[in-house]
């Protein structure tokens, strides 16, 4: 039996937790780079090394007890760590892999180059004159740091475009064709250090003001564009030798299938993989990183509706009773995550229920009752910031 290599993690939140508590089922020790002391993370870390997550000093230590780092997120200074990974740090993914993936610039010009599907964009233009072939509306995107809504603003005027020109930085900012869509997927996948490549069933996402409410498994569209979207990914993660697990947003309309956005990670849109799939992608990525063989990604249940519990007010209660109420519903498992205090729009947990129903007809009814009772438990926020 291969014994498996001890890890590190840069990050120490929710993604990293799920992680260590993956770890924990397969005797891996897993150890985070984190900042906060009480962060998610460190209840279950092997160890912990408290420093900002861009500290080198501190991920030479990482790399010390660890015989490969992975990252919780993509917002990685690939330039501050490059000296690491020449003196022989393994970094999973590696930095090669995630150059064009930390930033929305570099995702579009990659899958440009690779003639993957996404909407056409350009760059932040200096003046109110947009290029030939683009016209209002438009979604305008930072190029790094955006994530759950934030870094994003929808241009339907001039007048947008130029109070944006105000208060941004050229640079560092996209300008995208808005797209009529359908529906949102997203299609996780994994890849080993092998080359082998394995893709969980395709899921729908549904959107509160820019940050995921639920996620749906499977998605209920036809099986070309299933296979689409399987193979979007391998391209893409066979192209830049990718290895780790990685989810690929989409969106699903008039016009086929557009990659909206990489996540070079695990993903939020994956958290119903606890439950329903045989290997979840917190353990897929544990054993990828660790030299252990990758598990099947089939599902072990018809389906799956995750529902992100959301902080819907200012408070630093712990919502154990609403936790007891989430957890009484039928085949419910409840994550929370721990985290210090609430906030309206705050990712404070998930909770995945399994669904019977043998048809998409028959999962989709039984989603939406179910979502109903979850929404008189815990209420989505009704404006975030």
């Amino acid at each position: 039996m291969t014994e498996p290599i001890p890890i590190g993690v840069v990050g120490g939140g929710q993604l990293a937790l799920m992680l260590a508590a993956a770890a924990r089922q397969l005797d891996v020790p897993l150890h985070v780079l984190t900042p906060g002391a009480h962060d998610p993370a460190t209840t279950l870390a092997s160890s912990v090394v408290l420093a900002q997550l861009d500290d080198v000093v501190a991920t030479r230590e990482l790399a010390r007890r660890s015989g490969a780092i992975t990252f919780e997120n993509e917002w990685v200074d690939l330039s501050a760590l490059a000296p690491l990974s020449f003196e022989g740090v393994v970094f999973l993914p590696s930095l090669e892999a995630l150059g064009p993936l930390v930033s929305k610039r570099g995702q579009r010009q990659l899958l440009q180059n690779l003639g993957l599907p996404c909407p056409r964009w350009c760059d932040l233009p200096t003046g109110d004159l947009l290029p030939d072939g683009f016209s209002y509306p438009l979604m305008a995107k930072a190029c790094t740091g955006g994530y759950d809504g934030k870094g994003t603003a929808v241009l339907r005027s001039p007048e947008d475009l130029t109070a944006l020109l105000a208060r941004v930085p050229l640079g560092d900012w996209i300008l995208e064709e808005f797209v009529d869509f359908q529906q949102e997927l997203s299609q996780l996948a994994c890849r080993d250090r092998a080359g082998n490549v394995q893709c969980y069933p395709l899921v729908q996402t549904y959107q509160h003001q820019q940050v995921c409410d639920w996620v749906l498994a499977p998605a209920s569209v036809p099986h070309a564009v299933q296979a689409y979207a399987r193979n979007i990914v391998a391209s893409l993660l066979t192209a830049i030798n990718y290895v780790g697990v990685l989810s690929i947003e989409l969106f699903y309309g008039p016009g086929g299938l557009q990659v909206n956005e990489i996540a070079p990670r695990t993903h939020n849109s994956g958290h119903f993989t606890i439950e329903a799939a045989h290997t979840s992608q917190f353990e897929q990525q544990v054993r990828i990183v660790a030299g252990l063989p990758m598990g099947p990604v089939e599902l072990r249940a018809p389906g799956a509706l995750m529902v992100n519990l959301l902080g819907f007010e200012s408070s630093e209660g712990d919502y154990q009773r609403q936790r007891d109420d989430l957890a009484a519903l039928p085949q419910a498992t409840v994550h929370w995550y721990g985290k210090q205090g609430s906030s309206p729009g705050r990712k404070l947990g998930h909770v995945t229920l399994l669904l019977s129903g043998i048809t998409a007809a028959e999962r989709a009814g039984q989603a939406e009752q179910l979502l109903e009772q979850v929404r008189t438990i815990w209420p989505l926020p009704a404006d975030l910031p």
